[in-house]
């Protein structure tokens, strides 16, 4: 196993030669290192069918199966499938999943810690994921902005993008919400939560989910430092020029492994609608969200 630093625009590392099928557990300690302080690991070459593709999901957490049963693979419930194709057995997953900045899991009680993501179809034209390091993020705000969220807490919910089953279609809109709300009620998190692996100071909130900012004493605070939080760390700038964003394109027989603490991402979709096919693993590993959890 080999592994490179990546330079340049790109971030992380990439790994050449791996095989979980005989990986040691030095190699596996090793890529887990990585994940958490280097934030993105590109496993180049891979071939693997879903029970070893979730076999590796178990190397790095405990894989838990999307709340919504529509993403699933049929083949396995651990497996969240993203897809535009049109089977002769019926549509598998969802097609143009996460084009939002978002965390995953993010309006869950136990948001995710690792997201493996196994692209299986590719268009001709690039198609890849932003991601902003909200590390990073934090570490750019202004000193007012770190002034006005200390000891803040952040809201989020799923409310904006759940999508609509086909189950759904007929069913009255306030119905649909009031579901929303009983199945996936708004989660509170401190809005700079610390890594309990690296230690680092993360500005944790995106634009898919973080609805409202609050202090400790649960008084609302404008809406505009939230705004404000957006625009600083790059989640606004639909351009997606801001020197926090880089992009994450694939190869064939990429997987690509990312901490979902610390970074945010969201889908780059090709525009022709060309087929295109992803699966992903999502695990929870053996730390609280944040450092102040195991207090």
């Amino acid at each position: 196993m080999r592994i490179d630093t990546r330079t340049g625009d790109r971030r992380g590392v990439e790994v050449h030669g791996f095989d979980p099928a005989d990986a040691a557990a030095d190699d596996l300690a090793t890529l887990r290192r990585h994940i958490y302080h280097d934030k993105i690991v590109v496993l180049k070459g891979q071939s693997l069918d879903i029970t070893e593709f979730v076999a590796l999901g178990t190397e790095f957490g405990t894989p838990v199966p999307y709340y919504e049963p529509m993403y699933h693979h049929p083949d396995n419930e651990l497996v969240f499938v993203s897809s535009n194709l049109d089977r002769d057995t019926g549509r598998i997953g969802v097609p143009k999943t996460g084009a939002f900045w978002h965390s995953d899991y993010q309006f869950m009680p136990e948001p995710f810690a690792v997201t493996l993501f196994y692209p299986q179809r590719l268009p001709t034209a690039s198609r890849g994921t932003y991601f902003i390091d909200m590390a990073e993020a934090y570490r750019r705000l202004s000193p007012r902005l770190r002034d006005a969220i200390t000891g803040t807490y952040c809201k989020h919910s799923a409310r904006r993008y759940v999508k609509i089953r086909p189950s759904d279609v007929f069913r009255p809109l306030g119905e649909l919400i009031a579901e929303v709300e009983r199945k996936t009620p708004a989660q509170r998190w401190p809005t700079v939560m610390t890594h309990p692996v690296t230690g680092e100071q993360v500005l944790y909130l995106s634009e898919a989910f973080t609805y409202a900012i609050e202090d400790a004493s649960a008084t609302p605070l404008p809406e505009t430092l939230l705004t404000d939080l957006l625009t600083e760390s790059g989640q606004l700038d639909d351009r997606y020029e801001h020197e926090n964003i880089f992009l994450q394109s694939y190869e064939p027989g990429d997987l690509v492994l990312w901490d979902n603490r610390t970074l945010i991402h969201r889908a780059l979709h090709n525009p022709s609608n060309e087929a295109t096919e992803s699966l992903r693993v999502t695990v929870l590993d053996e730390y609280p969200l944040t450092r102040e959890d195991a207090a």
